[in-house]
């Protein structure tokens, strides 16, 4: 009898998992913040050291979250950070809730982009100087107290950059010493500076997806922690 019961208990906890997992809501509506908009990015790696894991995007249908696709993602080479807190140069992602300003692109839009898209010249740089006025900005043509050192010429990541959305890190008004340069784009040989990538389909895949209209925002962080996602 004994054993018939244990054999019962195991059986039951062993139905009662996928049921859960099948009933938990989904990521969306467990998070405290998703921007107000209907269209939203999700990227999640296990914690703050992992280097990859998984961007999902999300439509808001009749009130319910509803998953559109998703992708494998990378994170920077030193793992992922609180983004209130994040310093400059440490190669790792910032985390939090960031509205996506425009997508940029060395290849032209992906058909059906409604974003708007600025095409790389060979002008092109983002500066990253935290002396310059134009700290953590896109500029065509160097401005002289901006230093080469200290910006990312974006024609040279031509594989990462075919196709990207600037990342509202730091951007509306920039703290110095935060970061700059943060973008969602094509993945390259490995990790990232800090940026988050996916391969190249699910990029253009996303461009033709995302709506300025419907204000998508995308959510950077970890399953659990102080940087949980389901935090922000």
């Amino acid at each position: 009898m004994r054993t018939l019961l244990a054999l019962g208990a195991v059986l039951c906890s062993l139905a009662q998992g996928p049921v859960a997992e099948a009933t938990q809501a989904p990521l969306p509506a467990r998070m405290a913040d998703t921007g107000g908009g209907t269209q939203l990015i999700t990227a999640e790696a296990a914690d703050t050291r992992a280097t990859t894991g998984t961007l999902t995007w999300w439509d808001r249908r009749d009130g319910r979250w509803v998953r559109a696709g998703s992708a494998p993602a990378r994170f920077g080479a030193k793992g992922l950070a609180e983004g209130a807190t994040r310093r400059q140069g440490t190669n790792t992602t910032p985390t939090g809730l960031f509205r996506l300003p425009y997508a940029f692109g060395i290849a032209p839009a992906p058909a059906g982009t409604a974003y708007r898209y600025a095409r790389v010249t060979d002008r092109s740089w983002w500066c990253q100087d935290n002396a310059s006025r134009a700290y953590n900005r896109w500029v065509e043509g160097l401005p002289p107290d901006c230093r080469a050192a200290e910006a990312e010429r974006l024609t040279a990541y031509r594989t990462q950059y075919a196709h990207a959305l600037v990342v509202g890190f730091n951007y509306d008004r920039p703290v110095r010493g935060r970061g700059a340069g943060i973008f969602l784009h094509v993945n390259g040989r490995g990790a990232t500076a800090g940026c988050v990538s996916v391969p190249a389909e699910a990029m253009r895949r996303i461009l033709r997806w995302a709506d300025p209209d419907r204000r998508p925002r995308l959510a950077v962080g970890t399953r659990g922690g102080p940087t949980a996602i389901t935090r922000y």
